[in-house]
């Protein structure tokens, strides 16, 4: 009838997003966009779209015009920002982090929280972006589908709500977890808030969970009435504000008990999540006032782990990945938004003290290749010295790490299940303690297999054991071995051990609520 019609096209758009059908949306923001160029909302959400498609080169043009058009509009620096770290691409980004933390710490809507833990080394100010965000798109519903009411029930129904049931890392973590738990003590819901595929893992959290729900194709409240009427007891988010999220379930309290854990290393900032699961490394005591959240502590690492990891038993060699057949081989095969110009210079200096090393990273777009190459040039370092790895299946990943000598972590934002695979694959990480939770995870996960003296407090320090360990053959070897026998026989990979832990946590959490007394903070005893 009007096919001229701007925001009818525009809607269509965010229609078929929420359909998960990111291409034909694409098509619609740009037919609204032909007939008015400087539409801001679809400007903004074409950005968006191409982000979730990683065409970060085309998000980048957007966002620019969209903040040339309205330069407050709302969360787009911070996508910006977020666009440029996914290409590394650096010049003015310095400038444009700091700019962006002002406008954050001033209370204004300048970054969703999920590029703000690789961007911010600051806990406080990941708190404000948190509760800016949280009550400006997802508020506390005035009309709560769980109003106190007690549950009794033979069993603990925990539900565990995530958009990652799938060949995702968050899966790749849980899926064991959700194996073991103790059925005679708990009744396990994995609420899947994207359609599930036909992977394997996707197959494999379903058999996992004893109620597997799509709740894909339903609005939040229809979700969040539909965990009622199966009187959940504990409600796990395992995406907080990361990836599918479907934050506005947990705002209309769809349980007594709502938890923050996994997917989102911060605050959420929301007063309906009552608990945040932690441990002593990513959490210490004196941070505990930048979470909304109660801190519950688990004695090991926070992290959950799968001990059932296929490794590829064939190794490709060097060559066929690139790398040259003989001398050191930093890697970090960390997501491309996590490396930033200060971590890199480091890189570099190490580049050019070790004859013949070379850094191997995961090639994640385009673009990143011939930032990161041009930005070694920079320092004086031939690009050659960079390698890439493509993207392969997991059990071929975890394999080509064995050609590698040692993980070389980043800061503020480290390596969290990249850290656990490079261990688990048998590659020890040097990390640096960072200020935030997401900057302390792969010091939590080192302790718990053991490995303590990988983990170093000042960039300094860090520098210095890069360099020694490559300098060093017969000591990084002792690691290795060291590494070898510890994984088997520490926490970190051991699953039931952990699964002891957190249904201790779950047990303490019903408990208060059973008894009507509100969330508070605590301490679960190693098992």
């Amino acid at each position: 009838m009007k096919p001229d019609y701007p925001e009818a096209l525009y809607n269509r758009g965010d229609s078929l997003m929420q359909l998960n059908r990111p291409n034909e949306a694409l098509a619609s923001y740009e037919r609204a966009l032909i007939l008015r160029p400087d539409y801001a909302a679809a400007l903004n959400n074409r950005a968006n779209t191409l982000m979730l498609l990683r065409r970060y080169q085309e998000a980048t043009q957007d966002l620019e015009r969209l903040l040339a058009v309205v330069p407050e509009y709302a969360y787009a620096a911070g996508q910006l920002v977020h666009c440029k770290m996914h290409m590394c691409e650096w010049d003015g980004l310095e400038q444009q982090i700091a700019n962006l933390g002002v406008r954050i710490k001033s209370g204004k809507r300048a970054s969703t929280p999920f590029p703000s833990l690789a961007a911010s080394a600051s806990a406080a100010e990941q708190l404000q972006c948190a509760r800016t965000f949280a009550l400006h798109k997802h508020p506390l519903s005035s009309r709560p589908v769980w109003n106190g009411e007690r549950y009794r029930h033979e069993r603990i129904r925990v539900g565990y709500v995530s958009g990652e049931f799938r060949e995702h890392a968050t899966s790749y973590l849980v899926a064991e977890l959700f194996e073991l738990h103790d059925r005679s003590r708990f009744e396990v819901f994995g609420v899947s808030t994207e359609a599930p595929d036909q992977s394997p893992m996707a197959r494999r959290v379903a058999r996992a969970c004893e109620h597997f729900l799509d709740v894909s194709a339903q609005p939040d409240r229809a979700v969040a009435s539909l965990l009622r009427n199966h009187e959940i007891d504990i409600l796990l988010d395992l995406n907080g504000y990361f990836g599918r999220a479907r934050t506005n379930v947990f705002a209309a309290r769809a349980a007594p008990v709502q938890v923050n854990y996994l997917g989102f290393p911060g605050t959420m900032g929301a007063e309906y999540m009552d608990y945040i699961i932690a441990d002593r490394h990513v959490i210490p005591e004196d941070q505990r006032h930048y979470f909304t959240e109660h801190v519950v502590y688990l004695p090991d690492s926070y992290q959950a782990n799968d001990s059932k990891r296929k490794i590829s038993e064939e190794t490709p060699t060097r060559a066929a990945a690139g790398l040259p057949e003989r001398g050191i081989v930093y890697c970090c095969f960390n997501n491309n938004h996590k490396i930033l110009p200060g971590t890199f210079d480091t890189w570099m200096r190490l580049l050019g003290r070790i004859e013949g090393s070379v850094l191997w990273l995961l090639q994640g777009n385009p673009a990143v290749s011939d930032n990161i190459r041009r930005e070694a040039q920079r320092r004086g370092v031939a690009p050659e010295r960079i390698v890439f790895a493509p993207r392969v299946k997991l059990e071929d990943h975890l394999a080509r790490h064995r050609l590698a000598d040692l993980f070389l972590d980043t800061l503020p934002h480290n390596a969290h299940t990249t850290a656990s695979d490079a261990l688990w694959a048998g590659l020890p990480v040097l990390t640096c303690m960072g200020t935030t939770f997401a900057g302390r995870v792969a010091g939590s996960l080192l302790n718990a297999v053991g490995l303590p003296e990988l983990i170093t407090q000042t960039a300094e320090d860090y520098e210095a054991l890069a360099l020694k360990l490559a300098a060093d053959a017969p000591l990084l070897a002792d690691i290795k071995a060291k590494l070898a026998r510890n994984r088997t026989v520490f926490p970190l990979f051991d699953t039931d051990r952990f699964r002891r832990h957190i249904e201790a946590a779950f047990v303490t959490m019903w408990e208060r609520s059973q008894r009507g007394e509100p969330a508070a903070g605590f301490a679960v005893s190693p098992l």
